[in-house]
Formats: structure tokens, sequence, C-alpha cells
């Protein structure tokens, strides 16, 4: 308790120095005036009197300091002079200040943004408690967390190694709470989801494992947070309310937290309800079919003292329990656990390497801006060399000038870091809050948490500490005498390595950051203008479920026919066809195993391929801009009277018979032992990715097939807007309860693209900011190797020297160095690109225009930061300069 008032006693003290300064120099004053007094009662004159008073008394200001160390915080003082002093000096220098802080603030604001990105997607993207130990099951050979039902349950019941395993499917339907019906995410979850998950509801309950007495057992949904704010606008009668889901009775029965959104990171449903009712939302039952892989994700916590290979393990004993008991169905079951915030490794993956390598750029952004600023304080420092020789000559501590110097680095560096802050939380708000597709609800929240804030603080103390240290040596080892005669804190010397490798990793980064950039836009505009497999331009989707107005059965069909013949009479429509899932723009694709003719076992180890399966109408390829390589399209007689036909593409030809002649008239058997003929072929598409390989399709008419998932292809040249209204309101005087989502097929492929996009967008940025720093970094040495050497450069025009030999010497080390970093930078981009080419259709740097575009944008970057030195060399004049030397 004594030392802690003895501290507060002194830190009061240093908030009224001035009195204490006073009130000490007049006690002083006083005794040295009662000894004088004294001297002079003893006969001496006046002027020895005060003379051996003072003598007496000691040194007046050692006795000051040693009274401020004891009554005052020396260390608290000494600070708030260093920083009165740095900020004087700051506004001396705007200019440099103005640099300094935007540098830092670029540099720490883009390192805040990537890593809150990273948080959210990667370190701590789901707000469920004990979220480390949530895993999905994923397939051993494919990236895919998709199960069956039934196999769902055996995982379930006969797993030693999860805390529960929970099921969910994503899926569209139609929502009518009493007013105009509605299109809706749904979330169909198993009884035990949100027990699972440890989710406590906000309002009413949640769905649990008493509400499943069976299929259709459970009329349940549980409203999302957010749903229920911006439709229901926070009204808490609404639990027990009943509203319509697909033409079925519902009852509201809760409200789920504000900060759960699902296990999907980036998705966030409208409600949930019980996946043993998927039959009401979903337009076949599925519930009992062991071979349909339709669940989207099943999930559960690893139990305490289990390791993940003894999970593995242990789900690999069911995988071959199901082998055995189920051949047929579940044929080479092997497991695998990945992380269900970006659905295993099929997002997961290439998701991961991405914000790894984009978080590794921007910290080598933050070292390069470090090492320009560096380079700018060690010249600062030189600047004012004689200021520090004359406080060392006159007995300050090098310690106290460092101090000093760092007090102003880290003043420099907290006004950067807050800006950069602030600017980055408005960036990431504004992340937050944007939906980049109307209609997915897909949402990044990325809002900045303590993590966020505590990594970009650490950083800003890190940057001011970094760059400031870079001025330590030439202090450490300075001779005040030499410099008050020389001018100078230190000699320039031929060799500088290790600031001349700072400016190469720099250079070097810029040139890996503009490679990436240059390799992702030639990737992004290939997507766009490469071979889809259809034309999605002057073509509109017309996107609806037949189920969420309640029609089934044979009704679907007469519907689809009733839609197409309908808008074909919309004036300057060309051609109208249907298709269940329309590629690049569904959310999801039914698969389908093929077997050669010839095959018996027709189990899912001996398929020749697995092929994505679209049901379409017989105008379908002409609406969609696909050519047909040979054989004939379908026509509505194809139906389930007649022999089972197909439609192939190049790519499941040659997996399954060898060849497109091979296949034209010959058979295919599908998982149920149907023989399909193949009637016509044509060219391979993109289906589900703009990256993916080749992959084999099978088209198969719609009546043979029959789908509620309705996506109307309509092709025609006239307005969009005009286009949209009228598709509209032509389907609604069909059937008005039927929701209906219109967009141009190529404003659908944003949703494919947005990776490749963002990937581009963020590469770009971070490229600029490269950029700028190389700019700055080139400038800052070429200009202080020009200053230091204007004498010699002088006299070597005075003797007769060429413009060309004055710039060699002037930037010849400045350019040698960025052409090693352009070098390097450049190897290490083609490198890079390999990471790439998983997002952005492909990459390469291989490509002559990258390979140009980056020289040439280096050469340009050089260019423009070696010029204002350039003119500053060529502008010497020997006379004036040699006269004043």
């Amino acid at each position: 308790m004594k030392s802690l008032r003895r501290f507060f006693e002194r830190l009061f003290s240093s908030g009224t120095r001035q009195t204490q300064e006073e009130r000490l120099r007049e006690e002083i004053e006083e005794h040295i005036a009662l000894q004088t007094a004294e001297n002079l009662r003893a006969g001496l004159s006046p002027v020895e009197a005060r003379r051996q008073a003072m003598l007496k008394f000691g040194g007046v200001e050692a006795m000051k300091q040693d009274y401020r160390a004891e009554r005052g915080l020396p260390l608290i003082e000494d600070l708030l002079q260093d920083l009165r002093f740095a900020l004087r000096l700051l506004r001396k220098s705007p200019g440099f200040t103005a640099v300094a802080v935007a540098t830092l603030a670029i540099a720490i604001g883009a390192n805040a943004v990537v890593f809150s990105v990273l948080n959210a997607l990667i370190l701590n993207p789901l707000h469920v408690p004990n979220a480390e130990s949530l895993y999905a099951i994923q397939h051993g050979n494919e990236a895919s967390l998709s199960q069956s039902y039934p196999d769902y349950l055996d995982l379930r019941n006969r797993n030693r190694t999860l805390e529960g395993l929970a099921a969910a499917n994503g899926a569209i339907a139609g929502l009518d709470a009493g007013s105009n019906p509605s299109r809706v995410w749904v979330y169909e979850v198993s009884g035990n989801y949100f027990d699972v998950m440890g989710i406590q509801p906000y309002l009413g309950r949640l769905i649990h494992d008493s509400d499943e007495h069976g299929p259709n057992s459970a009329p349940y949904i549980v409203l999302s947070y957010a749903y229920w704010h911006n439709h229901f606008e926070d009204d808490r009668s609404v639990v027990g309310r009943v509203v319509q889901v697909n033409k079925h009775p519902f009852t509201i029965v809760g409200v789920a937290p504000p900060d759960f959104h699902g296990t999907l990171v980036f998705f966030n449903p409208d409600f949930y309800m019980p996946i043993v009712n998927a039959e009401q939302v979903e337009p076949q039952n599925h519930l009992n079919e062991r071979g349909h892989r339709w669940v989207f994700m099943t999930l559960g916590h690893v139990k305490s003292g289990v390791t993940l290979a003894q999970a593995v393990a242990d789900l690999n004993s069911i995988g071959s329990y199901l082998e055995k008991t189920y051949p047929k169905d579940d044929d080479k079951r092997s497991f695998t656990l990945a992380r269900p915030s970006l659905y295993g490794d099929l997002l997961g993956k290439p998701m991961r390497a991405f914000m790894t390598g984009l978080m590794l750029l921007a910290g080598l952004i933050l070292i390069a801006a470090c090492a320009n600023l560096g380079s700018l304080f060690a010249a600062r420092a030189a600047d004012r060399s004689r200021e520090v020789a004359l406080r060392l000559a006159l007995g300050a501590r090098r310690s106290r000038v460092l101090r000093q110097l760092f007090t102003e680095a880290l003043m420099l560096s907290v006004m950067g870091g807050i800006v950069g802050i602030c600017g980055s939380v408005v960036l990431l708000r504004g992340l937050s809050a944007w939906q980049p597709f109307a209609r997915w609800p897909i949402y990044l929240a990325v809002n900045p948490d303590a993590n966020v804030y505590g990594v970009a603080v650490l950083l800003t103390v890190a940057s001011g500490f970094l760059f400031g240290a870079v001025p330590v040596r030439q202090v450490l080892h300075t001779d005040p005498y030499e410099i008050v005669k020389s001018g100078s804190l230190w000699k320039v010397g031929r060799r500088m390595p290790v600031r001349d490798l700072v400016l190469v990793v720099e250079i070097a980064i810029c040139a890996v950051l503009v490679t990436s950039s240059l390799v992702a836009v030639r990737g992004v505009v290939r997507s766009m203008h490469s071979n889809f497999g259809f034309e999605p331009h002057n073509a509109m989707l017309a996107d609806t479920d037949l189920s969420m107005a309640g029609h089934s059965g044979e009704s679907v069909a007469e519907m689809q026919k009733r839609m197409i013949h309908a808008l074909e009479t919309i004036p300057a429509v060309k051609s109208v066809g249907l298709v269940d899932a329309a590629p690049l723009a569904a959310g999801g694709f039914t698969g389908a195993l093929a077997f050669t003719d010839e095959t018996t076992d027709l189990r899912p180890g001996n398929a020749a391929a697995r092929a994505y399966m679209f049901s379409i109408s017989p105008e379908y390829f002409d609406a969609a801009g696909t050519p047909l390589l040979s054989g004939r399209v379908f026509g509505w007689h194809d139906d389930k009277n007649s022999r089972p036909v197909a439609v192939v593409n190049q790519e499941f030809a040659r997996m399954v018979f060898g060849s497109m002649a091979k296949a034209m008239g010959n058979y295919f058997k599908k998982r149920d032992g149907t023989r399909v003929q193949v009637v016509g072929i044509v060219g391979d598409g993109k289906y589900s990715s703009v990256t993916e390989a080749p992959q084999p399709a099978m088209f198969v008419p719609i009546l043979q097939s029959p789908s509620s998932q309705t996506y109307l292809v309509v092709r025609s040249s006239r307005d969009a807007g005009q286009l949209i209204a009228a598709i509209r309101d032509t389907v609604r005087g069909l059937d008005a309860g039927l929701p209906l989502y219109v967009e141009p097929w190529s404003q659908a492929l944003d949703a494919p693209l947005f990776g490749p996009r963002m990937a581009t967008l963020s590469l770009g940025v971070l490229g600029a900011m490269g950029a700028m720093l190389s700019i700055t970094g080139i400038f800052g040495m070429a200009a202080y190797a020009v200053s230091k050497r204007l004498r010699e450069l002088g006299i070597r025009m005075a003797l007769g020297a060429q413009r060309k030999e004055v710039l060699q010497a002037a930037l010849g080390r400045a350019l040698k160095l960025l052409s090693f970093g352009s070098a390097a930078g450049l190897l290490l981009g083609i490198l890079a690109s390999r990471v790439l080419a998983s997002i952005v259709y492909q990459a390469t740097s291989r490509d002559p225009l990258v390979l140009t575009g980056t020289l040439l944008t280096m050469a340009l970057l050089g260019l423009i930061a070696t010029w204002i030195p350039a003119q500053r060399a060529l502008s010497v004049d020997p006379a004036i300069l040699l006269r004043e030397e």
C-alpha cells in the first residue's frame, strides 16, 4: 500500500511540474541567499560571498535532477517530452508525415481486411459452442459431404466417436404467410441438429428428436433471426402461427439466435424444417433410397479424448459394414473428416490456399512499406545529423536519442494504424452488408472482432519498431566530433547489401502481384469468352419449382407444356426450352451412374462414368444455343410409353463407349438396369464450375424423367427489362400463386465467376499497393543516391562525361536492383499461378501477353520512379556546385 501511495504521489507531482519547479527554485535561492548573508557577516565581499555559497551548496542542476527523480516519474516526463518534440518535428515536415501515414494506413488496413476475411472464413467461421471439435463426414475418394438418408442413420447410430451426428440439406420452397407467396431458402435438418450444434432459441423453441415420428410427421419450422426481423418485423406473436410451405401447413415454433446462420459459412437460410418432411418441399421422397445421396452434409462433434485418426477409423469400420451389407448401393465406402464451414475440401482446400497466399502477400506488403519508411527515416536521421551530433556532444545519452527516434516512429505508426483500422472497419462493414447475388442467400460476414483489432494493433506497434530500428546502427556508431566537421551521419559506401536486398524483395513482391493479377485477368477474360456448351447471351432464365404451387404428378408435365407454349407467344421470342437444372446457374445437379450395356453387376464401383443428368424439353438445345453434333433431338413423343433415349456429350461418349462413332445408336445402362439408347451427341460444356475439367453429361426427355424443378430458357433479342416483365405476367396468368425468379443467363453466371472475379480484384488491389511501394522504394534509393553524389556527378560532368554515363553512375544500382527483383518476382508469379488455377479458369502464366505485360509494367514503374532523380542528376551545373563546395 505504501508503494502504491508513493506511486500516485509521484504521478500527481508529475502533473503539477511547473508548481514543483518554482518551489524548488525558490528553496535553492533561499538557501544560497542565507549562506551568502552568513559569508557577508564573515567579512567577504558580495561577489566572493555568493561564489563561496554556491561552492558550498554544490551543483544546482544535479540537485534539481535528484529532486525530480525523487519527487516525480522521470520516464513519464521524458516520454511526454519526446512526444511533444516528435509532434513538432512531424508538423514541420507535413509531406513526409502525410506519405508515411498514408503508406502505413494502406499496408495496415490491407492486412486488417485480409486477416478479417481469413478469420471469418477459415479460423473462426461458425458461431457454435466448441466449434473446434465440429467436423463433417467426407467421402475418402472425393471432396463431397453428401450422404443418403439411410446411410446417415447408420453412421449416426453405429459410430462410437462422435457426440451425436446431425444432417442438413438445402432446398428452395414457396412460403405463404398470408400475403403474396415468396420464394425462400430452407435448411432441412435432422431432429438432433440444433442439439448437436448446442444452439439455444432466441424465441420459442427449436426442432428436437422428439418431433420426428416418421415421414411428414413434424410440420414445424424455425425462422432465422434475419428473416423474422425483415419479414415479420420482430413480431413475437409469430410463434404458433400456421403458414403454408409449398401449400402444406407448417407451424412456426421458434426463432434461431441472431449469430447462427447454419453450418455453411456464407449461406444464410431463411428458415429450418425437419428433414423427415422433405417430401413436402422436394419433388420426390428419397428418405428410404440408400443409393441416392441427397443429404447435403452430415456433421458432429468429435468426443473429448478421441483423436481424428481414431474417429476416421471408426467411420471406416462402418463403411466396411455398409459395403458388405449393401454392396449394390454402398460400394467402396471410405470416409474422412473435414471442416463443414466451406463444405469440406471442395471449397475449403482452394480457399485456404488462396487466403493463406493473400495473407502472405499482405504481410509482405507491410514489410515492404516498413522498408520504404525505414529508408526515408534513415535519410531523415542523416539530414538531422548535426542536431544528433550536438546532442551527443553536450552529454546526451545515445539511448536517449534512440528513444526519441523510436517515439517519432511509433507516433507515425499509431497515426497510420488508426487511419488504416478505421478504413478497414468501414470496408469490412460494407462487405458484410453486401449480397453479391440477389438470387442466392450469400453473405460474407466479415465484421471485425477482437482478434482482428488485436492483430491490427500488434502490426501497428511492430511496424513502428521495425522501421524505427533502421537508423539505430548509425546512431550507435556515430562520432559526434566527426559529424560536426563533416555534416553527415554516415558515409555512403559502394555496398549496402541489406538495404539492396530489402529493395529487391520489395520489387519481387510487386512483380509477383503484377504477374498474378495479369494471370487472373486473362483467366477471367477467357472464362467469359470460353465455350460453355451453351450461349448465355440473349437468353433469359425463368426459375421456379411447380411443387411450390402445389403441382404434383401428371399436372407438373401439363403445366410445363402450358408455360412453354404461353411464353412462345411473347413478341420477339425466338424459342423457349426447359431444363430441370440450368448449367452454371442451378444450385444442385442430378448425378447418375452410367454402365456399359455389357455390365451385369451394377454396383457403383463398376460404373463407366458418373455423369450429370439433365431433364429437358424438346426445344431446349435450340433455346440454349447448344449445337447438336450428330443424331437427333427429342420430341414430345419421347415419353414414358416410348423407348428410353438420351443425348450425351462427347466426354460421356468417350468414357462409356470409347468414341462418338461407337456411341450413336448404342445402349448404356442406368443404375436401376434401364437400357437407354443414345440418339444424339452434343459438345462438351461447363455444368457446375468454369474451372472443371470436361465432365460426362446426359440429357434425357422431361417426360421420361419428370421433375417439378423448372428452368425456362427464353431466347430473345428484346430489351431485358421488358422481357422479364412479360415473362412474369405470362406465368402469373397461368398460376398467380407460383413464385418465379427471372434473370438473364449471363447474369446467372455471376455466381460461378464470383470466386475468379474476387481473386482478380484482390490481386489487383494488392498489385496496385505493391506498385506504389516499389515506386517509392526505387525513388527513395535513387533520389538519396543522387543527393549524396551530387559533387561527384558535378566533377564527372566537368571532366566531360556524357549524359548516358552520368545517368549510369547515378541510377545504375537502382536499375540493376529493379531487373533482379523483376526477374525473381516473375519466376515466383509463375509458381503462384498454380494456386490460381484452382480458382480462376485457365489461369496460366505461360501466356505471352502475361509475360509481356509484366515486363512492360515493371519497366514503366522503373521509369516513373527514376524520372525525377534522373532529371536532377542531368540538371547539375558543375561550376555552381563546385563553387558551393
